[in-house]
């Protein structure tokens, strides 16, 4: 099998998405393999999307757990990109308690770089 996604201190000891499960266990000895449970993310994932919805209606799916948004128009936070990407992130934490990261820029490959 394949690591599907990791957490942060599995990446930091080199787990990436994607690795082989064996070479994972090499450089992450102690990591705890889970089945996935593609309903549950899947109800997260649509969840979050409504959530997005919320904002703006100009939504750019990427994956389950990725999409671009653009809130040029939105009345949210004053317009403040800024203020709205830390709401929306607080309100998926406060609805879902997942944690959410967000980059704000003026272009798709900024805000991407911008969010990791």
């Amino acid at each position: 099998g394949v690591s599907r996604t990791d957490n942060y201190p599995a990446r930091k000891l080199g787990v990436r998405s994607a690795m082989p499960t064996g070479l994972a266990l090499k450089l992450c000895p102690h990591l705890t393999l889970l089945p996935g449970r593609f309903d549950a993310y899947k109800e997260a994932s649509n969840h979050i999307r409504e959530i997005f919805s919320r904002y703006t209606s100009r939504i750019e799916p990427l994956s389950l757990d990725e999409a671009y948004l653009d809130v040029t128009d939105s009345v949210h936070c004053h317009g403040s990109a800024t203020l709205i990407a830390q709401e929306i992130r607080q309100t998926i934490f406060n609805e879902l308690q997942l944690t959410a990261s967000a980059g704000v820029a003026p272009v798709k490959f900024l805000a991407k770089i911008a969010s990791d």
